[in-house]
């Protein structure tokens, strides 16, 4: 098998309504990514997710820089080909971000051509269980620009819809505010309930020690991102301080990033996500290297779960799944939650193909 054609994208896709957090307030989830054509006629989906700014840098990185080297290539050399374009020309100007990013959505189409071809799910392809259930705790309801009102009501209605976990956000400039919707989560979610919150970086290390050690009171079963996520002393701190873990990946771009946060024992609940990292095949890399920590992986959803859900099937340490269902209308086979947890996809690869109807309407590139 040869790849033919190379061809990146940028969808759009509307959130309805808005959301904000402490960093962001996102009226579109981007897509930007890229189509790997080959002479079988199977065609890999990749992509990684924005709060749809700079993906055009992205997208410039794969037609520029990636996809000249992609064309010609056998897509099952899948590691020979990320070793050449993380080590190449991009690598001067950038080991994260931007380039680890456009990595990512080169790398994902690959693995989807590779599990297509072989007639298999991805969590098939991996050497998943079919047995394996992953638990899903659900984001969607607990957003810093719902009223205390909606916030209890949607997480009371996901409650009532079968998860057993629930996440808010928190970092309001009042630090007092955050308490009190804290505190009225849990008193009407109940105790049985797992909550995690989400701090999205907006704390500062004292700030972190104190607020952290006020909410243990709410039985939590992690506190994420607290602080800036290159501060890796500053979470080993706050992992030695508090009875809550520390949960973080969101922003960590690289396995050698990863090492050095769980080799000083500044992480507990490992977010890695293969669409910020280089794809798939880093995030095996990472998952590996937590297991010898005997750390869980629980990975961040910027992909919506469509390709963490196969990774998770496939991934003896990785324990529970993040659910947000903002553009699963989009996907043939849209990630869908039943009582709690994720029904196991089906179909030959990634499941990351796009309704054609849908991959033209929200196009931009």
């Amino acid at each position: 098998m040869k790849i033919t054609k190379v061809e990146s994208f940028i969808l759009h896709v509307p959130l309805n309504p808005p959301i904000t957090d402490a960093i962001n307030s996102p009226t579109h989830w981007g897509l930007p990514g890229v189509r790997i054509f080959t002479d079988e006629g199977i065609t890999g989906y990749g992509y990684t997710g924005t709060c749809a700014h700079g993906d055009s840098m992205i997208t410039d990185t794969i037609d520029q820089y990636y996809a000249p080297v992609l064309l010609g290539k056998d897509p099952f050399m899948v590691k020979e080909i990320w070793d050449e374009l993380r080590f190449g020309k991009m690598h001067w100007i950038g080991r994260a971000g931007i380039t680890h990013m456009a990595l990512a959505a080169v790398d994902i189409a690959l693995w989807d051509i590779m599990s297509k071809a072989s007639n298999k799910p991805l969590w098939q392809y991996l050497g998943g269980h079919k047995s394996k259930q992953i638990k899903a705790y659900n984001t969607n309801g607990g957003w810093l620009n719902w009223s205390q009102e909606r916030l209890l009501k949607d997480i009371s209605s996901y409650v009532e819809d079968g998860f057993t976990g629930v996440k808010m956000k928190v970092g309001k400039p009042n630090t007092r505010e955050d308490y009190d919707r804290v505190k009225a989560v849990r008193e009407v979610i109940g105790k049985d309930i797992i909550l995690m919150i989400d701090v999205n970086q907006q704390w500062n290390i004292n700030t972190a020690m104190t607020w952290g050690k006020k909410l243990e009171e709410f039985d939590l079963f992690w506190l994420e991102e607290p602080l800036n996520p290159d501060d890796i002393m500053g979470h080993k701190k706050l992992a030695d301080a508090l009875t809550v873990p520390i949960a973080l990946g969101e922003h960590v771009y690289s396995k050698y990033a990863f090492r050095d946060y769980i080799h000083a024992g500044a992480v507990e609940y490992v977010q890695v996500d293969c669409t910020r990292v280089g794809g798939i095949t880093e995030w095996l890399q990472v998952s590996g290297l937590a297991a010898a920590y005997d750390l869980p992986i629980v990975p961040h959803v910027g992909e919506m779960g469509q390709i963490h859900q196969h990774l998770v099937a496939a991934t003896q340490n990785a324990i529970m799944l993040e659910y947000i269902p903002w553009i699963r209308e989009i996907f043939v086979e849209p990630a869908t939650v039943k009582d709690g947890f994720y029904v196991l996809p089906q179909m030959p690869g990634a499941s990351t193909e796009v309704i054609p109807k849908y991959f033209d309407q929200y196009r931009i590139k």
